[in-house]
This record gives structure tokens, sequence and C-alpha cells, in this order.
């Protein structure tokens, strides 16, 4: 009824003090008819006041008055009172009713019966706590919008506690549930009717559903993917709940409901790790890691913690960052769930002085270099500082692990290294080649040549892998805010294809690959086919409840439109410059070895890179990554 549910958000919208002198006007003319009906029962006739009887008309509000505000019955919220404002309401009444009716005793008034005093208050006590009750219910029981008409998809003990857990709350209205068991088909649970799979199409059309929640926290990703892919052409939201520890701890409600998992919009089974890589190199050390704010480096430290190193240094020059997940590491420390020493520290990587101070005092045995600028259209719209930041932040942090006797670097690469078309992509790469050329030198690269052949002390290696979804630079929160806000949902190109991988699996591939190290390794994970971006937008628009506007159906839900490919962006990405790649002792990371060339032969350009960068000059930049990066062809031609 949208006349009441606009009467009732006016009401909600009354200012404090509106509300309670409007509770205090009916307790009031309440109190009046109580006394009038007590007066009329008594005297088994229609009653109209007269002498003294005013008096006692008038003392029935001014009595109670005083005791309501005392009991705190004008504090409450109406619409998140329960039975405790109900049994507070009944001893206000039970203390002005002894005083009305001593007051009556002692009294002795000529026309005014003694048994007013036990009458009038339980009247009143009546109709105060029919008013609380009615006001709740009607404030609490009519939301400002129409419930969600909700299926769930599993009828056994998750789904029917689930069920219960909505019993008491006006957010979805449930229809029934959805089993692939047919035994279950055609029966209740708790009055609430079963149905099969293949009814679905039909029930939806006939009963109005507007959503679906998976409740089968205890099956494979894989069936659930089966289950996603046969919901994903009905005009459902699909919900999911969280998993079975949580469902074992009794915490189901509806703000455990959620959007579908990442993993669920990935296409494939998410790599498993192996735990005794993961450990390697960790348990008992001190390990550093850059960057460790951001996507991949706070995930690389909440995995780190769970190994058991003896210090974590956490490094980052944006201090919101670093104090998030210090807080956050903090945290699981106090609650016991790691013992992992935490040393936050702010600190720029291209500041070779602060660097060497934290790795003097603290000598890191592993670094995780994650610290890099990582967005195309920006590093290509801030050249200098990009370059600066990928290329020298790295090489500085080099330095500082061979002067400190690091035994582990691992740099933290990214498919757009490959072939690369925009500055970011040719910075990481030339990052990269700084890490191989240093590793395969056989003369110290920052001090006096050596008098016998040098090995590199620290084992170097590369983590190269593609688009990370959830990250900060993702598409899925870009996608899910504009689906949310009723589209468009923007897409650069319909043929841009790129690979992706979820945070997690992104940082056991770091791990891991750290612990198979041989020295100037790169690292890549086999990820399965590459996803065109557009069928991710038409699958999360899906996956919503919502359908696609375009030329065959006009009518949709949520357009598409496509932007154009931005400054430095590819079509396609790739993760191995060339062929073969060797495997290792994880059947889903494989090892490249590609070509570099020669430290001794870089050194000049690369400090003709870094004044270049130090002066922002664009067109200098771009020529002297040319210059060192094989395959960099930036887009634009002219030097800018």
């Amino acid at each position: 009824m949208p006349q009441d549910r606009y009467l009732l958000r006016n009401v909600l919208e009354w200012p404090r003090s509106a509300k309670r002198l409007f509770v205090v006007a009916m307790d009031v003319c309440m109190g009046i008819l109580a006394m009038w009906l007590a007066f009329s029962l008594r005297l088994e006739t229609l009653h109209w006041p007269e002498g003294l009887q005013w008096l006692v008309y008038a003392m029935a509000p001014v009595l109670a008055f005083p005791i309501l505000v005392n009991q705190g019955l004008y504090r409450a919220i109406f619409r998140y009172t329960g039975i405790s404002a109900l049994i507070t309401t009944g001893k206000a009444v039970a203390i002005y009713g002894t005083v009305l009716f001593a007051i009556l005793l002692s009294a002795k008034w000529e026309g005014v019966p003694r048994s007013v005093g036990i009458l009038q208050p339980l009247i009143f006590l009546l109709m105060v706590g029919t008013s609380r009750a009615m006001g709740w219910h009607w404030l609490k029981g009519r939301p400002a919008a129409a419930p969600s008409r909700l299926l769930i998809y599993g009828a056994g003990n998750a789904g029917a506690q689930t069920a219960a857990g909505l019993g008491g709350t006006h957010q979805y209205l449930l229809q029934g549930f959805v089993d692939d068991d047919a035994a279950k088909a055609g029966r209740s649970i708790n009055g609430t009717r079963v149905y099969a799979p293949h009814d679905l199409p039909h029930i939806i059309d006939r009963l109005g559903v507007t959503d679906i929640l998976l409740a089968v926290p205890s099956a494979t990703r894989h069936r659930r993917r089966q289950i996603i892919e046969s919901l994903r052409e009905l005009p459902l939201r699909i919900r999911t709940l969280p998993g079975l520890t949580d469902l074992a701890s009794g915490r189901v409600t509806i703000t455990d409901f959620q959007d579908l998992d990442i993993e669920d919009l990935l296409g494939r089974e998410p790599v498993a790790a192996n735990p005794e890589l993961l450990r390697r190199n960790l348990a008992g050390q001190v390990i550093m890691v850059t960057g460790a704010g951001g996507s991949i480096g706070s995930e690389l430290c909440r995995q780190i913690v769970q190994a058991a190193p003896a210090r974590l240094l956490l490094v980052d020059h944006s201090e919101y960052a670093l104090y998030a997940i210090h807080h956050e590491l903090q945290a699981l420390r106090d609650q016991g769930v790691h013992a992992c020493e935490l040393v936050p520290l702010l600190a720029n990587v291209v500041e070779p002085r602060r660097m060497a101070d934290i790795c003097r005092a603290h000598s890191p045995g592993s670094i995780y270099h994650a610290a890099a600028y990582k967005h195309v259209p920006m590093v290509e719209a801030n050249a200098g500082e990009g370059v600066l930041n990928n290329v020298f932040g790295t090489l500085n942090m080099v330095r500082m692990a061979l002067e400190y006797g690091a035994q582990h670097f691992v740099l933290v690469s990214t498919d757009k290294a490959v072939r690369p078309t925009n500055i970011m992509g040719a910075s990481k790469r030339m990052a990269e080649l700084v890490l191989q050329a240093i590793a395969a030198s056989r003369q110290p690269p920052f001090g006096a040549p050596a008098a016998a052949p040098w090995t590199c002390p620290t084992r170097f290696s590369m983590v190269r892998f593609g688009n990370v979804l959830g990250s900060s630079g993702s598409v899925i929160p870009l996608f899910r805010r504009q689906i949310a806000a009723g589209g468009p949902v923007t897409v650069t190109h319909p043929e841009v294809t790129r690979y992706f991988m979820t945070i997690p699996e992104a940082a056991q591939l770091v791990l891991q690959a750290g612990a198979m190290a041989e020295g100037g390794d790169l690292f890549l994970l086999d990820m399965g086919e590459p996803i065109r971006i557009v069928q991710l937008a038409r699958r999360m628009v899906a996956l919503s409840g919502l359908t696609v506007r375009d030329a065959q159906h006009p009518g949709g839900d949520i357009a598409i439109e496509f932007t154009g490919l931005r400054p430095g962006e590819k079509l396609y990405e790739e993760l191995l410059i060339g062929d073969h790649p060797l495997p290792t002792a994880h059947p889903r990371i494989l090892r490249a070895r590609e070509e570099h060339a020669a430290w001794e032969s870089m050194q000049a350009t690369l400090e003709a890179l870094r004044k270049a960068a130090v002066a922002d000059d664009t067109p200098t930049i771009k020529a002297m990554l040319r210059q060192l990066v094989p395959g960099y062809q930036p887009t634009s031609t002219d030097g800018t």
C-alpha cells in the first residue's frame, strides 16, 4: 500500500521531540478515557463527571506522567522495543495505580468510588500496552520497500537454518526451497515447499521470485559452478552463504548473504597451493614486503604470518594503506592467530638512505617486492614517476638485498611486461631485465670488480601473472558499482581479452615461486584460457538477476557501452615472450627462460633513463625504453 508506506516514512522522519510529544499526548488522552470507562463500569451507566470527580479526572495524567517518565517509557524507540518494554510499562502503571488507589482510599471523596482506583489503572495498562504493541507492529512490520521474494537452493541443514533465521525479518519473503534430491521434491520444511530444479522457470514466473540463495556450503567449487550456470539465464539475483565454519558457529543471519564469490566468476578452478612450498623460506625468518598495503602486498602479508616468521617488515609509502594492513594483522595477533612480530615502516622504495637504514636495522632474509605503480593510463600520464618507482625502486631494493645479505628476492611482475605497448608494462619488463642481468652477472653489480668470477649471493626471481580479480584496479568492483547504479557497464573494446586470477592465487604463486627459485628465474601461472571482458560483464549482469540491454533485447535492464581502448592498452595480453616453458615442483606453475642483456651493457642507458625520469621527459623515456626493452612498441609514435 503506497499511501501507508508514505505515511510510515513521514512518521520516521519526524524529529525525536515531536515523536515524544505525540506519545505523551496519546497517554494523557488514554488516561482520561480510562478514567471515564472506570467510572462508567463502576456506576453501570454512561458517565459525565461532576463535582470532585473532575479533580480525579485531572489527577490521572498528573500522577501518571512523572512516573512513566521516571521509568523511561519515553526514551524507548517503538520499532526496536519488545517484551522488556511491555514489562517496564506494567511496572510503571502498577506504581501509578498504587499511588492513585492510596489517594482515593485516604481522601474518601463523595461521589468517587474507591474501586475506580483499581479499575482505571487496569484499563490504562491495557490501553498503553496495546498502543505500544500496535506501534511496534506497524513500525517494524511494514518495510519502506516490498520484500524480495526468495528461494533457497538447498533443502539441507544450512537451508533450513537459514529459513528459520528469516522468520523475524521483512527484507526477504521465503517462497520455497530448491533441491537436487528428487526424494525431497514436493515435500515441505516447516510448511515451505521443496521444488525440483527443472521446475524453476515456472516457479519464478508464478511466485514472482526475485532472489535465490545458494545454501550449499559443502558443495565443491565445480558443483557450485554447475548450479550457477544452470541459473544464469533465469531473471534472478544469485546470493550465497558463507562456508561451513561460519554455519557451524550459528551465525547465519541475512547480513551473511553475499554476492557470489569472485572465484565463481573466474570460469576455472582456483589453483591449489602446495603447503610445503608456502612455508619454505618463511618460518622463523625476518621477511620484508614492499607495497604491503596494496592488493597483492596485503594478501602476501596475510599468508606470510600463517607460516610463523619471526618478524614481518611492512613497507609502504601510503600511511592509510600501511595502517590498515598493520591494524588487521595486529588484531589477528591479539586473537592468537599468529605470533609474528609486526613492524610497520613508512618508506618509499626509491629512497636509498631510508631503505638502507631499514635493512641495516632488521637484516631481512627474504624480500617480496610488490611496490609498483600498476594502472596503465595513470602511469602513461605520469611516465617519470612510473619509471622511477617501477624501475629504479626495484633497482634500489636489489642493491639493498645484495648489500645486507637477503637470501631471497621475489619481484611481483605482470603480463603487461610481455611485448609491452605502454610505459607501465615496459617499466615492469625493465625491472625484470635488471634482476635477470644481475643474477647472471659474474662481477659485483654495484662494487669494484672481483678478482675471481663472482656468484650472486641472493636468489633473484620474478613472478608474472595476469589481472587480479578484486584488486584495486580490477574491473570487478567497477562493474558491481555500475550495475548497482543501473548501468551502463563500460568495456573498452568488444574483443579485449585478459587472463584472470584471484588475489590469494597471486600471493600463493609469489610465495611458492620464491621457494623454488634457483636464481634469475621467471615464473608464471598456467591460468587456463583468457576471458573476454565483455563476457565477464554479461555474466555479472546475469548473476545480479538482470538482463543486458542491446539491439536484440531493447527492454533489458543494463546496457554495455564500449568506450575505446585507453592509451597503451592492448586487446590481448600474453604471459610468455619465448616458447616451451619448463615445469616446476608445482603442476600449475611454469618456469620460463627469456633473453636478456648483460648488466654491464645496460648500465649507461639505465643512467640516461634515470635522468629522463627525474626530468619527467616522456619522449626521452620512451626512446630509452625502446632501446632497453626488446619488443616495446608504444601505441603513440610521435614520442609523446
